[in-house]
């Protein structure tokens, strides 16, 4: 079965746009794994602009379910902060300081060393490592051989091209992801998922052990409230 990672970063911008504790981040963790999601996931950026480095920390005492941290294992401030949480998962992502969303996976080839050396400080608190990667072949069996246990591969480009031509957008997902798991590396898929094209990715993809959406989900909320939203991207995956 593939999971359901809730995205609680906006969640955390809405909060910090008039201060104070409204809406509430660790009553959404705590909801959104009440209303169905097997999962939480937080990136935490060095300027807090939304979540905040206490929220993680206090996150972590409330999940039941599994957590996810995302960031950029480049910033010693949030290498430090996943140690000491020790999530159950951390999605490397190659983010530059200032960015305002993901926009690129990791060149596992030329980060070879980098990320082999940093996976395996991960792998030493029992922190399961997933790279975030382009829907590329030899990005993915760069991941396998720096000691990643899984890829998250960066939907971006499938999302964008999905209502002109489905079939084409998802093609190099579905070589990137057979070459995944020929490797023995766990799937992770994210970035501009909604629900007009998580479905289709997920037939094309069924043995994806994870989806990592925010952005989609908390807009759809909005209209359907978090409950039913939830429920309309968990039919998604099944």
């Amino acid at each position: 079965m593939t999971r359901l990672s809730v995205n609680i970063n906006k969640i955390a911008t809405l909060r910090n746009s008039r201060g104070g504790s409204n809406p509430d981040v660790v009553q959404t963790g705590i909801d959104v794994q009440r209303f169905g999601a097997e999962g939480v996931t937080v990136h935490p950026r060095p300027d807090e602009r939304h979540i905040r480095y206490a929220d993680v920390r206090a996150l972590k005492q409330i999940i039941s379910t599994e957590f996810n941290i995302e960031g950029n294992p480049r910033e010693q401030k949030f290498v430090d902060l996943v140690l000491e949480v020790r999530p159950d998962q951390v999605t490397l992502v190659p983010d530059a300081e200032g960015q305002l969303t993901s926009d690129h996976g990791w060149d596992t080839l030329s980060n070879h060393e980098y990320l082999k050396e940093i996976t395996s400080l991960f792998h030493r608190s029992g922190i399961r490592v997933s790279l975030f990667v382009d829907p590329k072949p030899e990005m993915v069996e760069g991941a396998k051989t720096a000691g990643a246990d899984r890829v998250e591969l960066y939907t971006e480009s499938y999302a964008r091209e999905f209502a002109s031509n489905p079939s084409h957008a998802v093609a190099p997902y579905i070589q990137a992801a057979e070459k995944a798991k020929a490797l023995g590396l766990g799937v992770n898929a994210g970035h501009d998922l909604d629900l007009h094209n998580l479905k289709y990715l997920h037939q094309q993809i069924p043995w994806l052990d994870e989806v990592s959406i925010g952005h989609a989900l908390i807009c759809d909320a909005l209209y359907y409230g978090l409950e039913n939203t939830i429920q309309l991207y968990r039919r998604q995956l099944v």
